[in-house]
């Protein structure tokens, strides 16, 4: 593995763990020229379903993606960054489950949505807001108040 600090092909593993569901595996690497430590993922190489956008281009899914939007509502909030990976994996388990070629963007807006609720209510109202294209401050309140209960 190529040290993403200085370029080093030689690499060493220094600890390996299992993620709790067993769905990847984290490494710890340490570079043999530098001596810096960074970690890499090991997951299984799966094909997702195309994902369908409201113009209807057709794009392949990008975990990036979906773990950017959802970090940027979780911004500044008390979830860790396992909390969150488990929710992306939540996410694409449910996409590899439905078993389609092709899921619609707004399918995987509602998934996305769900998990942030359950994570973080802050959150799942940043994300909310943005996705859903709130109209007036009625939608929004509704919004809030659903949160509420």
């Amino acid at each position: 593995m190529k040290c993403p600090f200085c370029g080093n092909l030689e690499t060493q593993v220094v600890e390996t763990r299992i993620s709790e569901d067993a769905d990847f595996i984290r490494r710890r690497r340490q570079c043999s020229a530098c001596e810096k430590r960074f970690t890499t993922y090991e997951r299984p190489d799966v094909s997702f379903p195309s994902i369908v956008k409201k113009d209807g281009r057709r794009i392949e899914y990008k975990r990036s993606k979906v773990l950017g939007s959802m970090s940027l509502a979780l911004r500044k909030r008390p979830v860790s960054t396992e909390q969150l990976d488990a929710a992306v994996e939540r996410i694409e388990e449910k996409l590899l489950s439905l078993g389609l070629r092709e899921v619609a963007s707004n399918r995987i807006g509602e998934l996305v949505m769900r998990e942030l609720k359950k994570l973080d209510k802050v959150a799942y109202i940043r994300f909310a807001s943005v996705y859903r294209s709130f109209e007036d401050i009625d939608e929004f309140r509704a919004l809030v108040d659903e949160v509420r209960k």
